[in-house]
């Protein structure tokens, strides 16, 4: 269960391990999309009656974009319909295979409600990190990653930090994104106040002059002076990248890196209508090699293109890529969806010859849809002699009869064309 703190820590075999609980996979895509790495190892838990799930995979993909070994912890074994074999057999599809199989990943059969095998999961994960050779400087400046933030009605913003080098003290100036302070006070997950937090400590602290964004990079600083100065520069900075049009990574670009030996593979993340609509298309995209540049797939899925895809996209530089879906309207509100290129398609040789002609260095202008705006149908009728109506209501920006018009269900596009009429 998600704690409120986001992160806690353990006593295993006279070590310490902290845990940051991460309430669902967007949360963890933002972090790394704001430049932190402030996870060492991924546990992934998956339920033995359940088996795998779509955010399981999402998960999967997560944590390989993080690029941190992970360990799989199959829960609720102690119920009757429990199959550990099943999830076993769902894993190593994905390409987990467990190592009583011949693979690399670690299994470790638990159950969260009698505790069963929680000992052997923690011994797992330290010795994960043993042979990763996982180590800090508690000599260096300190420096972290902030975990969560909020603003306490009593005590003003309270900031939940990850201490990943040095020590923190209480006394001590930090600047954070584009805040800062003087820590007044500084708490463990229980609310103890502490005196030092060393790496690898989560910390409560209370100083700071507005609140963080988790995912925020923070460093001591001497000064209070400093930190101010810092600040006014990164607001400066930020107010000067907005005011300019942003680029996105488009197909092009990739080209033109690839072209300057920057990169090696086109990143994707792919977006289907149906289940069945994946295998055919992610095999004709594997296949595509021009010039030693080779398409990466960082998730595929089925549904619309929504937020997590936009976080995801952005924190692995690539691009996102919809056969018969619909766009989420909620991303039309994001600033970070200015960022990414989101290319949609119907007919799957266009998509497959689009990203072929990209990598070739040859792809056409790209024609991008501009929403004038969204309704929805409330009621049909039929008129002789002229066919389907349709009854609807405007739910955003206006209705133009010049217009191309698309028809959602679902999340799968129904027909695409021209309005032959509007009518009040």
């Amino acid at each position: 269960i998600t704690q409120h703190i986001g992160a806690y820590q353990v006593e295993a075999n006279g070590k310490t391990v902290t845990f940051l609980d991460t309430p669902g996979h967007a949360a963890f895509t933002a972090m790394r999309a704001r430049g932190t790495q402030v996870t060492d190892i991924a546990v992934l838990v998956v339920a033995a009656d359940d088996g795998v799930q779509p955010q399981t995979r999402e998960a999967i993909d997560h944590a390989r974009a993080a690029q941190v070994p992970i360990i799989v912890a199959i829960n609720k074994i102690d119920l009757p319909t429990a199959n550990q074999e099943n999830v076993k057999q769902q894993l190593a599809e994905l390409g987990l295979v467990p190592e009583d199989w011949g693979g690399e990943t670690i299994f470790v059969p638990v159950s969260a409600r009698t505790k069963q095998g929680i000992d052997s999961l923690l011994d797992m994960i330290l010795l994960v990190a043993e042979m990763a050779d996982l180590k800090a400087n508690p000599r260096a400046n300190a420096e972290g990653a902030v975990v969560e933030g909020k603003l306490d009605r009593s005590r003003g913003p309270i900031a939940t930090l990850l201490v990943e080098e040095g020590v923190l003290k209480p006394g001590d100036t930090i600047l954070v994104g584009e805040t800062y302070g003087k820590l007044r006070a500084m708490f463990d997950q229980r609310g103890k106040p502490l005196k030092r937090a060393a790496p690898s400590t989560p910390v409560v602290v209370m100083g700071l002059d507005s609140v963080p964004k988790a995912g925020d990079r923070f460093r001591r600083v001497e000064s209070e002076k400093e930190a101010r100065e810092a600040v006014d520069k990164a607001r400066a900075e930020r107010a000067e990248v907005q005011a300019q049009p942003s680029g996105p990574l488009t197909l092009e670009e990739v080209y033109a890196q690839a072209q300057a030996g920057q990169v090696q593979t086109l990143n994707l993340v792919l977006k289907v209508d149906v289940q069945g609509s994946l295998e055919p298309i992610h095999n004709s995209l594997d296949k595509i090699d021009v010039s030693g540049l080779k398409v990466r797939f960082i998730h595929e899925g089925v549904g619309a293109i929504g937020e997590s895809d936009v976080m995801l996209a952005l924190a692995s530089n690539a691009i996102i890529v919809g056969f018969s879906v619909d766009v989420d309207p909620a991303i039309s509100h994001m600033p970070e969806a200015t960022r990414v290129s989101i290319r949609t398609y119907d007919i799957i040789y266009r998509l497959i010859e689009d990203i072929q002609l990209a990598l070739q260095g040859m792809l056409a202008p790209e024609y991008r849809d501009v929403v004038v705006g969204r309704a929805v149908v409330r009621t049909t009728f039929r008129v002789p002699k002229i066919g389907q109506i349709a009854g609807a209501q405007v739910t955003e920006g206006k209705a133009l009869r010049s217009a191309a018009a698309r028809v959602v269900r679902g999340d799968a596009t129904v027909i695409e064309g021209q309005a032959a009429s509007l009518k009040r």
